[in-house]
């Protein structure tokens, strides 16, 4: 089997930090979104991966995954060019998956319990697909899926005002081939697209088996920028202590910490766990890293307090104040305006800006 990873959205719910990186390689506790779905792949068994790019940011994912033996992987690059909707997409493919039965990855969810068992269930022999599926607390705001007494998908219905269940589309899917000849025969959506979810209606129709698998366990798209933080809270909360750098004084640190090669932490410095930091990353004595805070690579935290936030990388963040509940970009700098001091500050910033606060 192989692996089909779709990584050509826009992210424009996430801009501005989407302006000048793609959304895919956003870290949830400092490493890239997409680079969990590879994680979930390989698990499953899977290593020969494509993966689907767009125009936009093509360029920075193929620079960070390279041809995929750094993450145990042989990895293809498929263009999808201008983004025409998931079916789209996942036709782009064809010719990579050629006979094989493949997964179909959304780059950009994160799945705790990851995929093994839904690609161990499936018997292409028997089912032309399997989808994923989650219970939901309200199935009116999802693509919902109907399924009869063995499992078998019998209907998919968008936002439901009558929903038949609670069981909810998460964006992951195993195809036999014979959903390309499906893919052939769409129109685009009143949305402009071609939906994924009408090629699987037309394998319903032929009278193919669709099966369903229910995912136990957090899934979580991180489209928004509150959607990351989120994600980053439910990461953090699963990590073990590593520490790689220089942690001063032991007293500085409570909790689960993962500290990269080459960062410190100096004395007087009040960690509070999970939080996690990359590469060369320097907390001065006067900061404070609160729960829930992930901060990257190259970074200065200097006479700060930041909680439950995720600073991506090449940052300096020498203000003195409170910080929480942001999403701090690329070469950010935020420093401070002695004039004015409000308690607390909540934050979406994108690359190479500069603050005065």
């Amino acid at each position: 089997m192989k692996g089909v990873v779709l990584a050509g959205g826009t992210g424009s719910r996430l801009r501005p930090i989407t302006h000048t990186g793609p959304k895919q390689l956003v870290p949830i506790a400092n490493k890239p979104v997409l680079e969990y779905a590879i994680d979930d792949l390989v698990e499953a068994g899977i290593t020969e991966i494509g993966i689907v790019l767009g125009d936009k940011g093509r360029e920075a994912i193929q620079e960070y995954f390279g041809d995929g033996s750094e993450f145990g992987v042989e990895i293809t690059y498929i263009v999808q060019g201008e983004p025409l909707g998931l079916a789209h997409a996942v036709g782009c493919a064809r010719d990579f998956v050629g006979d094989d039965s493949f997964v179909v990855y959304l780059g950009d969810d994160l799945m705790r319990e990851g995929i093994a068992d839904l690609v161990e269930d499936f018997d292409p022999a028997e089912f032309a697909a399997g989808i994923g599926l989650q219970e939901v607390q309200e199935p009116s705001r999802y693509g919902i899926v109907d399924v009869d007494e063995n499992g078998d998908v019998v209907e998919l219905v968008e936002k439901p005002d009558d929903p038949p269940n609670n069981l909810a589309l998460i964006g992951v899917y195993v195809f036999t081939p014979a959903v390309f000849e499906q893919i052939e025969q769409l129109d685009k959506s009143w949305r402009g697209e071609y939906e994924i979810t009408e090629a699987i209606q037309g394998l319903l129709d032929d009278d193919r088996r669709i099966q369903s698998h229910v995912v136990h366990g957090w899934w979580k798209d991180t489209g928004k920028p509150e959607d990351v933080l989120h994600a980053n809270r439910l990461v953090l909360d699963d990590i073990e202590t590593s520490i790689e750098g220089t942690v001063a004084d032991q007293e500085s640190i409570r909790g689960r910490v993962q500290i990269g090669e080459g960062s410190v932490i100096e004395a007087g410095a009040v960690v509070r766990g999970p939080v996690s930091l990359g590469e060369n990353t320097t907390i001065t004595s006067d900061a404070y890293l609160g729960p829930y805070t992930s901060i990257g690579d190259d970074c200065l935290v200097d006479d700060a307090h930041i909680e439950s936030s995720v600073v991506i990388g090449q940052a300096e963040i020498s203000a003195d104040r409170k910080i929480v509940d942001s999403l701090i970009g690329r070469e950010v700098t935020i420093v401070t305006n002695e004039q004015r001091k409000p308690e607390g500050d909540r934050f979406v910033i994108g690359e190479s800006s500069s603050l005065e606060l």
